[in-house]
């Protein structure tokens, strides 16, 4: 969960005290991230076989350009806060388009969990900048999607390092259509090679390790620890305000997701995390 949170940190950072721009950022990311995951996956003796395809790989690329994106204008613990919200949501309500039902403290909790990130983008003088905040919803979104397509897959890390090497091109295409644009930077190429290679790459490798060891619940509420640890770390390093409507939004979101996940946690909704 540090190196979930970690990726909110090093971006905010890199954009907010650094020269880069936000395509030159997301690409280095998946290069380093594809670079740590393939060497990941090589190191293993096991035959190679199919995995990932180009529609999870759009769904990741999606998530990485609007997650760096969105940073240029949202502290670090509020876009943790939006991301981690629209991705329960979206896997919550792929579960109810499916047919699956929530029982009456479910679907309050759900509302609560709603009316939190309502209560986050609504206009005001503590709001986030409405763009930043849609985007970051638009990241969590296409998270939950490339989640949900890779659900029960028989390798996961070799899915997600297979998705990460489809992403690379796209990524190079965004910096190529917005080269004029780009402002290159040392140690903002430092932090994206950080979130791709360590909070990324051997995060996802630990995470899709200790996933195997946890239950189903546990795997889902302990990822509720994310957007705190971001908050926290905005405010200690960053030096970012912590905010009464942020401190009340968080626990509307996390309390609500909590309860909908104490009762009944859908498989999906732990096998992946931003």
């Amino acid at each position: 969960m540090l190196a979930f949170a970690a990726n909110s940190l090093l971006c905010r950072m890199a954009l907010q005290r650094t020269g880069i721009d936000a395509a030159s950022f997301t690409t280095a990311r998946l290069v380093a991230g594809a670079t740590v995951l393939a060497l990941l996956v090589g190191s293993r003796k096991r035959a190679p076989e199919r995995a990932g395809s180009w529609v999870s790989a759009l769904a990741l690329f999606v998530y990485a350009a609007a997650f760096s994106f969105a940073y240029a204008s949202l502290p670090a613990g509020t876009g943790a806060l939006l991301l981690f919200g629209a991705v329960q949501v979206t896997m919550i309500g792929h579960g109810l388009w499916r047919g699956e039902r929530l029982g009456p403290r479910q679907q309050l909790g759900l509302l609560v969990a709603l009316a939190g990130l309502v209560v986050l983008v609504w206009p005001g003088l503590a709001a986030p900048p409405l763009g930043g905040a849609l985007l970051m919803i638009g990241a969590g979104i296409a998270w939950g999607v490339y989640s949900l397509r890779g659900a029960g897959s028989a390798d996961p890390l070799r899915a997600t390092a297979s998705n990460f090497l489809r992403a690379v091109p796209m990524s190079l295409a965004l910096s190529g259509f917005m080269i004029r644009r780009a402002t290159p930077d040392a140690v903002g190429l430092a932090c994206a090679v950080a979130s791709g290679a360590l909070a990324s790459g051997l995060g996802y490798a630990v995470w899709y390790t200790v996933l195997r060891q946890l239950r189903s619940t546990s795997a889902a509420t302990v990822q509720l620890s994310v957007p705190v640890i971001a908050a926290l770390g905005g405010v200690l390093w960053l030096g970012e305000p912590l905010s009464m409507r942020l401190i009340l939004a968080s626990a509307a979101v996390l309390g609500g997701v909590a309860v909908v996940m104490h009762v009944r946690t859908p498989r999906t909704a732990a096998t992946d995390a931003p």
